[in-house]
């Protein structure tokens, strides 16, 4: 057993090796290295200057009067100040990134890919001991294939990277009970980086009840004092910032920009493309009318019947692991997620490992789920897939063709949608065997005590 630990540690450690390496490589090396982290040290930098980072027309001069440079190709300069030069970031991000924006930037963008591959190897390593304990090689074989599939984390430096990783490390401190408080503190940092990415995990803790509904709360409260304390800094700098702040939300948006999830958008052919559902939809019919209603209605009707199952169930380590892994796959597909978001999915790696152990039908289907879900929505296999998108783009005329092309080049949104609902099935299995053994012991407890 000793000796099979040691060839797992040593298969996690090639694939951080290249996760770090690559990551770095690809942050000094590509024109778009660090993209997303500029975006966050010149916000926080415009507001060290008193500055309005909102507005897109102060922002840019803040970034070249430090010494900012813009792609001479006039293509990827647009891309660069949509991408990069408009501020989307929420106040919280900015108010806790500024203490790092006192630095120069090339100082603090190395410290920011340090605790960026720092933070997700610890958290991906907490993930492993949990997984290992039912199922070794699997758990080290999955997590060995997303480290390795996932340098952009490190190469553009967004926040998602130290996000998730606080998230993971919250669900590993409540559900393993260990360092609670400390678990706390980092589900509310995530919470207010990137609610969209932590929110769902955290309505899983507050409708579980009991002592989880308790940190569930406390990481609210944490989360708030850090929200009213940027707001009111950011408020005393630039008064019209939620007006700004929408207004660049919609242009980012817009028909062909950088995060319009449709065929058009600016990053529909790359790496780190929009993997909402929205984005697969809009390959049948382009036009937000029908993608948005689509997609909403698919993913409510799933997370409505999950929050409904946890608030009836008995709470458990095991079935949390399940539901988690459920809640990591459906929460990247209603709202704008990309790919560096569905890291995420690391929550479903402990579920696999049960649901193997346990064998059966279930066994495989976890299995297979689970690896194609750490694999199309990984860095590499989407650069492997752009090759093919024209020769399938020049067949999407037909019904056939776009579903062809949804299946093909944008796979991660159908497979993370597939991927939730088996784990979602795979919780009302459990929850519910898991209420029937505990009406058995409960009988028996009685029978016992006559």
């Amino acid at each position: 057993m000793i000796a099979a630990q040691r060839k797992a540690l040593f298969c996690l450690f090639i694939g951080g090796a290249i996760f770090v390496s690559w990551g770095s490589y690809l942050a000094w090396t590509s024109p778009y290295g660090m993209s997303a982290f500029k975006a966050i040290f010149y916000g926080a930098r415009s507001l060290l200057r008193h500055s309005d980072p909102y507005n897109p027309a102060v922002f840019q001069q803040v970034y070249q009067s430090e010494g900012g440079k813009f792609p001479s190709d006039q293509a990827e300069a647009l891309l660069f100040r949509r991408g990069s030069l408009v501020c989307v970031n929420l106040p919280t991000s900015l108010f806790l990134i500024a203490p790092l924006a006192i630095l120069p930037w090339k100082l603090a963008s190395l410290v920011w890919m340090m605790l960026t591959a720092g933070c997700f190897s610890l958290a991906t390593f907490l993930i492993w001991k949990v997984a290992k304990e039912d199922a070794l090689k699997p758990a080290t074989l999955l997590i060995a294939l997303l480290l390795s599939n996932s340098p952009l984390i490190v190469a553009l430096g967004n926040l998602s990277g130290i996000a998730i990783s606080l998230c993971l490390f919250a669900a590993w401190s409540f559900l393993e009970e260990k360092f609670a408080r400390a678990g706390v503190i980092c589900l509310a940092i995530s919470l207010v980086l990137k609610p969209h990415d932590a929110g769902l995990v955290w309505l899983f803790f507050l409708l579980a009840g009991g002592i989880h509904r308790k940190r569930a709360i406390q990481t609210l409260g944490i989360a708030a004092v850090l929200m009213l304390a940027s707001v009111l800094w950011i408020s005393h700098v630039a008064p019209q910032w939620p007006q700004e702040f929408r207004a660049n939300l919609h242009m980012l948006s817009a028909h062909g920009s950088v995060n319009d999830p449709g065929p058009d958008s600016l990053t529909f052919i790359s790496a780190d493309y929009v993997i909402s559902l929205q984005s697969p939809l809009s390959l049948i019919r382009d036009n937000p009318r029908f993608y948005n209603p689509a997609s909403y209605l698919i993913c409510g009707l799933l997370l409505l019947a999950g929050a409904f199952r946890v608030t009836r169930s008995r709470f458990t380590k095991q079935s949390a692991w399940i539901g988690l892994a459920a809640v990591a796959a459906l929460s990247m597909l209603p709202v704008y997620h990309r790919t560096y978001d569905a890291r995420l999915i690391l929550l479903a790696v402990p579920a696999c490992a049960l649901l193997w152990k346990e064998g059966g039908r279930l066994k495989w289907i976890a299995g297979a789920m689970t690896t194609l879900a750490v694999a199309c929505a990984g860095d590499v296999t989407t650069a492997l897939l752009l090759g093919m998108t024209q020769t399938i783009r020049d067949g999407m005329g037909s019904l056939g063709g776009k579903l062809l092309a949804a299946f093909a080049f944008h796979p991660a949104p159908v497979i993370l949608l597939a991927t939730g609902i088996f784990y979602l099935w795979a919780y009302f299995l459990r929850t519910a065997r898991e209420r029937r053994e505990f009406g058995l012991e409960i009988e028996n407890t009685a029978s016992r005590s006559r």
